[in-house]
């Protein structure tokens, strides 16, 4: 299969707008979680990581019902300006492809539309759809090529990616537009979360605490909102027209739990196999990577399910090894949690840094993993992993290599 390379990476999120702003404030330790201002709660979570006004730029800041597809258009034109790809011709526009990525897609549309028949909007169902948000991707910037829309909960940025790459792979398209987007930071979002228990309930007069993976005190996810999407190309075609190469995506795997709803399997068998297959995919041993970007969410069991899965899997690799949680500055983005965190993962291959875990002040467990708590650090890494693990068991560990 042909080799699968990133040349162009677009970001929003809570900690703004851009590759270069975002992940300037990610090393410099900022956290992108505030009390909730765009509508009232009473609910027992008031926190979340929201996108600002300002990162619209422009634009003026859409209906809520209509924020998923906004975000994808941000983070997709600064991917296709960062690659410096515009397909003109009809060869190049049916050479390349959308796969995007949603856990909830636009929620906000559903719920508005959820009236008598008799005064329903007739729009409303397309617009929920998840597939809608890759059409008007792929009708915007005028692309013809395969189109895929892939709704697996908090790993569906992942898999949009890990899916796409291995499109191009395989000959199907020579370039795919691929990410994530989410805005669930909603009443009914809050809500529906609030009500499963899986949120931050206890620093909601200290919003950038609340998110503290692995840390003894962590009491939930907090939700974010955003979008992260990426252009692959083979490499060939990538060189042949003289593309900066940000990084390889050498490896893709999946799993699935079949266990619970909510929780993950307790043996951590699942993520455990999500990564041993991306490895294999990459051809590549444990003791080859440098950094793993985790799903660390800042839950009670998910956080050392996962670290004890990454320590089954690495063994004397682990103590070599640094992990860290972007969450912990963004909060849970959700179906674009790891298309940002592959792109978190490309940037600190290419800038040797590791950005921090805030807010790990004391571990619930020990371990020879460093989990960079509170600060960055610089650290040559050429071959990084990027894990997701949803709800439902539904896993994927991407593997980013330099070039």
């Amino acid at each position: 299969m042909r080799r699968v390379v990133i040349t162009g990476m677009g970001i929003v999120c809570p900690l703004g707008h851009g590759i270069e702003t975002v992940w300037r404030r990610l090393v410099n330790g900022r956290s992108g979680i505030r009390p909730i201002t765009t509508f009232n709660t009473d609910l027992p979570s008031r926190v979340a990581g929201q996108v600002r006004s300002s990162a619209w730029g422009t634009q003026s800041e859409p209906a809520r019902a209509d924020r998923p597809g906004h975000l994808a258009r941000i983070a997709a034109a600064e991917a296709l300006e960062d690659a410096g790809w515009q397909p003109r011709t009809a060869e190049a526009q049916l050479a390349t492809g959308v796969s995007i990525g949603s856990g909830c897609g636009a929620l906000e549309a559903l719920s508005e539309g959820a009236r008598p028949a008799a005064a329903m909007d007739s729009s409303f169902i397309l617009r929920g759809m998840i597939h809608s948000i890759a059409t008007d991707l792929a009708q915007r910037f005028d692309l013809h090529g395969p189109r895929r829309a892939v709704s697996t909960a908090c790993s569906s940025g992942a898999h949009a990616i890990g899916d796409a790459a291995r499109m191009v792979a395989l000959g199907d398209a020579e370039v795919m537009l691929a990410g994530g987007t989410e805005a669930a930071v909603s009443e009914l979002g809050m809500a529906g979360f609030a009500a499963a228990r899986a949120l931050s309930t206890g620093f909601n007069d200290t919003p950038h605490r609340a998110s503290r993976p692995w840390d003894r005190d962590r009491d939930g996810f907090v939700m974010g909102e955003g979008a992260g999407m990426v252009l692959l190309e083979s490499l060939e075609h990538a060189r042949a027209r003289g593309a900066r190469i940000h990084a390889e995506l050498a490896g893709y795997g999946m799993s699935g739990d079949a266990w619970h709803i909510t929780s993950p399997s307790e043996s951590g068998d699942g993520a455990f196999r999500a990564m041993r297959n991306a490895l294999r995919s990459a051809g590549l041993a444990p003791s080859d990577i440098g950094y793993v970007n985790a799903h660390g969410t800042s839950t009670p069991l998910g956080d050392d399910i996962e670290l004890a899965a990454v320590e089954r899997l690495f063994g004397q690799a682990t103590r070599g090894l640094a992990m860290s949680s972007t969450k912990s500055a963004t909060g849970h983005l959700l179906g674009a949690a790891g298309a940002v965190e592959a792109i978190f993962s490309a940037l600190a291959i290419r800038d040797g840094v590791v950005p921090p875990t805030l807010n790990l002040e004391a571990p619930s467990r020990a371990s020879p993993i460093d989990r960079i708590a509170r600060t960055a650090q610089e650290r040559p890494v050429r071959v990084a992993m990027s894990n997701s693990f949803g709800f439902g068991g539904t896993n994927a560990s991407l593997v980013l290599r330099a070039v």
